[in-house]
């Protein structure tokens, strides 16, 4: 069942859980969160990054994203992530996304602020949900390193940049990163409680992967309502192909990938029961 970033943040709301927000760049992906998400009962969100134009064009994965999430026995949310250009976001709200998130932390606080709300003006028109940064983490989407290093995010300036551009969620920097954590990340919980009061909105992770359950238990106590989660499961992927090829002489690629999809799954499955208290 497809709903829109608002909806599906509500329902979160509602139940005090953070929903996961999975970025799918292909098949696998795609069946291995649906999948998750079945089996427990629980909404969850399909993301686009826009980093990922090279592996997956929006023009071709985006229809499959929306077209699953239709059949899918639980709310989903298709979601773009980290859009950096309002061309490529209206894009995705022609192929019929119900979630954008604009991406301006690397710019200075007034772009940012301007860049928003006109994405939220565009998003707006097409009954969707739009969620935005402010701050910025210790590494880029992707993984590459921020070279302004991590901008932790200033509570009262959070309140005027919501209350200014009108977005439905806030990702703000507290202490996570991107990509594969060389270290356990040490993190500002209490500013997103803080955040969470002040602005009265959602709020979400951005870095999502690898971080202590008992971290995202805290997190989602204080605030956060969607849990942005990539590099791990893909990493699983990646290892259950490994121990594949080390086992066996494999002469079909879909039985890499059914090998791949089903170790994602278990990732994706076991995430989403501590974002959801299960």
């Amino acid at each position: 069942m497809l709903v829109n970033l608002v909806e599906i943040l509500k329902l979160a709301n509602e139940k005090q859980f953070a929903v996961g927000a999975f970025n799918t760049p292909n098949l696998e992906c795609i069946y291995a969160v649906l999948d998750s998400a079945e089996k427990l009962h629980v909404p969850v969100i399909l993301a686009h990054a826009q980093l990922h134009e090279a592996v997956a064009p929006l023009s071709k994965i985006g229809p499959v994203m929306v077209e699953a999430a239709k059949r899918a026995k639980v709310p989903v949310c298709v979601h773009l992530d980290h859009c950096e250009t309002l061309d490529y976001m209206a894009q995705a709200l022609e192929l019929g996304f119900t979630g954008v998130m604009y991406d301006g932390s690397t710019l200075p606080y007034a772009e940012n602020l301007e860049n928003t709300k006109k994405a939220v003006a565009l998003a707006k028109k097409y009954a969707c949900g739009v969620e935005a940064e402010l701050g910025a983490l210790a590494s880029r989407e992707g993984g590459g390193a921020n070279a302004a290093g991590p901008v932790y995010t200033d509570p009262d300036e959070a309140v005027a940049f919501c209350h200014e551009t009108g977005i439905d969620a806030l990702a703000p920097s507290f202490g996570t990163a991107h990509g594969i954590y060389k270290a356990k990340p040490v993190l500002d919980l209490e500013r997103v409680k803080v955040i969470a009061q002040k602005t009265g909105l959602p709020l979400v992770m951005h870095g999502g992967s690898g971080v202590s359950p008992d971290d995202y238990r805290t997190g989602i106590a204080n605030g956060l309502r969607k849990i942005n989660y990539y590099s791990y499961m893909s990493k699983a992927g990646t290892q259950a192909v490994r121990e594949l090829l080390a086992r066996e002489d494999v002469t079909f690629f879909h039985d890499l990938a059914l090998a791949a999809e089903q170790a994602m799954q278990a990732d994706a499955e076991q995430a989403i029961r501590v974002f959801a208290g299960l």
